[in-house]
């Protein structure tokens, strides 16, 4: 069996065989995906030398595309088995419509263009590789550049709390619970088909404002989304619900202030206001289906992955 085995991938990789110097090219294109991440991620952590003509970044880039690609050229072989399976792993998606080549261009396009301004761009390639059921086709769902979902949230933010101007620094943040206030206080929880799981795009749902709680989650994050908020989807034990970029405690103690004595003071009255902190200490509210106002209680706490939209 073990020999079996061997010969078969020793079959593999006699196939697999690149002409020269057609697999150093290869291997360079792959080694340029790899490194620029990773270049952004160690310059973003370490302190900048400041020297002339940018030498210290041109370096730290060089550097790290020489070792990388004599690291991917010593274990050629292996390389090129990897890249034959991902590729099959990638027309398979393809062909079925899940993840396939178009994802995968559209997730390191994003990943790139955020890193860019994040102080912490490690975090952005964890978020992506983390295990978010159905992860693909809820980000395709979250429709928040459909002017069907702009409009809508544009509507509650002048339905709701308009009048409330005296805390002019926290305007987006009223705006985004105004958002809240019109969908939880419409929404109505229907099921899926039994044995299927149903996503429905945002704007789709604004059509009856209902569904389950991805579709809720995924309507809620596209609309606080479309004017400019920063929302994320938590998945819990048989859950999914979105949570609100707060930012800071001393954000927090302001925002559990308009919340319990200024937008719902009847719906926290002698409630707690819940949210979690990320390991960078940033706040997020748990905007829920099942929560009367902003940071209503969780109705499973437990994380076990996250799908922040930046």
């Amino acid at each position: 069996m073990v020999a079996s085995a061997k010969n078969s991938l020793q079959l593999l990789q006699d196939r697999l065989r690149i002409p020269k110097p057609w697999d150093k090219i290869i291997i360079l294109a792959l080694n340029l995906l790899i490194t620029v991440p990773l270049f952004i991620i160690i310059h973003q952590n370490i302190t900048p030398l400041n020297w002339p003509y940018a030498l210290d970044k041109i370096g730290l880039f060089l550097l790290l595309l020489v070792v990388l690609q004599l690291l991917l050229v010593a274990l050629r072989r292996i390389t090129f088995v990897s890249i034959a399976l991902y590729i099959v792993f990638l027309l398979w998606g393809t062909l079925i419509g899940d993840y396939g080549f178009g994802e995968v261009y559209s997730d390191y396009e994003s990943m790139i263009y955020t890193m860019q301004d994040n102080p912490y761009p490690q975090d952005i390639v964890v978020d992506k590789l983390l295990p978010f059921p159905n992860k693909t086709k809820i980000t395709k769902a979250i429709t928040f550049d459909h002017a069907k979902v702009r409009n809508f949230a544009i509507m509650a933010a002048n339905k709701h709390f308009k009048n409330i101007k005296q805390y002019p620094e926290y305007t987006y943040l009223i705006q985004y619970f105004a958002v809240f206030k019109e969908i939880n206080s419409r929404w109505y929880y229907v099921k899926d088909p039994v044995g299927h799981e149903y996503i429905a795009t945002a704007d789709e749902s604004l059509n009856y404002l209902s569904g389950d709680c991805d579709d809720h989650s995924i309507l809620m994050a596209a609309a606080v989304k479309s004017i400019g908020g920063i929302p994320r989807l938590i998945h819990t034990q048989g859950h999914i619900y979105p949570e609100l970029y707060v930012g800071t405690y001393k954000d927090m103690e302001k925002v559990n202030f308009l919340i319990k004595k200024v937008l719902f003071p009847k719906e926290s009255q002698h409630k707690s206001v819940h949210y979690h902190i990320d390991e960078r200490g940033n706040i997020w509210l748990n905007l829920d289906y099942t929560a009367k106002y902003p940071g209503g209680p969780f109705m499973k706490e437990e994380i076990l992955s996250a799908l922040t939209l930046n």
